[in-house]
């Protein structure tokens, strides 16, 4: 082994090979000489034979699945771009010694931004006064009828207070916001740390005036915003998704809004994505969209092409990487094998 090699999802090129993301800097393994780095190209699932050879993979979007570990046995990191993981089989990972890193300090900062900007947007009315205001004197006479809502003494909830979620209420503080949060894991001293109100999950959706969704996609939260629980709102409360789609019953939810018995909602995810062009929620007015990409800016991309960079570097220097979902994989004589084999080589 002369070279680390580094695997790239092709998805990270457009197809007239240029950056899809520009601001994701690949100069850290450019300019070094041990590393050796090429991107793969697939349609949907990765194939064993895309990653023979290979060390380390930086993914994007493609699926990884038990077929997906090459008989080799050499790739010891798949470092994911972003907090989700729903696109890989994590088990597979674990039983083929390979560690799954993903980067929760990447965008920390930049979803809960997002999530504020929907509540900004929701509760100031933002969209029927930029609709109105176009139509000239006519929509300027009805400015009257689109009031916002103030957040003074409201309630900000979160369904998930783990990294995103407690970074919510940090960004939030300075609007005067009751805070309360439901989540089986949350730690109690971080809640009371950020005066958060740790509720039960039927008192969450009833008290919130501002429901924000922070949690993953598993077994457990699959469809956990259901029709049950979107009766429990207020008349006049927002729902706001930046998790992942299926966490929310879509078409629960878009009948909610149709016969307005919320005030609205904020997503930036979908049960389907791409959604199709004959969603229904594209109709409705009482509702925020966008395609899955809010928190994207410039630093934010920055910030998670950094994170996965430094995970490959820390696996090829043997190195525990931080942010690994399958923790069980360190104890695993034979990922510490390759860890090992790797500082050898490769040095700290």
């Amino acid at each position: 082994m002369s070279k680390f090699r580094v695997a790239l999802s092709g998805d990270f090129k457009k197809p007239d090979g240029s950056a899809a993301f520009p601001d994701f800097d690949l100069g850290p393994l450019d300019q070094n000489p041990v590393v050796e780095y090429a991107y793969i190209q697939t349609n949907g699932v990765i194939t064993a034979s895309d990653l023979e050879g290979y060390d380390a993979l930086i993914l994007l979007i493609p699926r990884i699945e038990p077929e997906s570990f090459p008989s080799d046995g050499r790739l010891a990191v798949i470092a994911r771009f972003g907090v989700g993981y729903d696109t890989v089989n994590v088990q597979a990972c674990t039983d083929h010694d390979c560690a799954l890193v993903i980067t929760p300090d990447g965008v920390r900062r930049p979803v809960a931004v997002s999530i504020i900007t929907f509540m900004l947007a929701l509760t100031g009315k933002l969209m029927p006064k930029d609709q109105i205001t176009r139509q000239g004197p006519e929509g300027w006479a009805r400015r009257n009828e689109h009031m916002g809502v103030g957040l003074v003494d409201r309630t900000l909830g979160q369904l998930g207070i783990g990294n995103i979620g407690a970074e919510v209420f940090r960004l939030a503080k300075p609007f005067g916001m009751r805070f309360i949060a439901h989540d089986p894991y949350a730690d109690p001293k971080v809640a009371q740390e950020l005066g958060v109100r740790l509720v039960g999950l039927e008192e969450l959706f009833r008290q919130a005036d501002v429901l924000s969704v922070s949690c993953p996609l598993n077994d457990e939260t699959h469809h956990i915003v259901n029709a049950e629980r979107l009766a429990l709102m207020k008349p006049g409360a927002y729902l706001i998704n930046t998790s992942r789609g299926p966490v929310v019953d879509e078409k629960a939810l878009t009948k909610v809004l149709q016969e307005r018995r919320i005030g609205g909602a904020g997503l930036d995810v979908f049960e389907q994505e791409p959604s199709p062009k004959g969603n229904p929620l594209y109709k409705l007015d009482n509702v925020l969209l966008t395609p899955h990409a809010l928190c994207w800016t410039d630093q934010c991309f920055a910030g998670i092409g950094a994170a996965d960079v430094k995970a490959v570097f820390d696996v090829m220097h043997g190195r525990v990487p931080t942010g690994i979902v399958n923790r069980e994989v360190v104890e695993r004589p034979a990922w510490r094998e390759k860890l090992k084999r790797y500082q050898a080589q490769f040095g700290a």
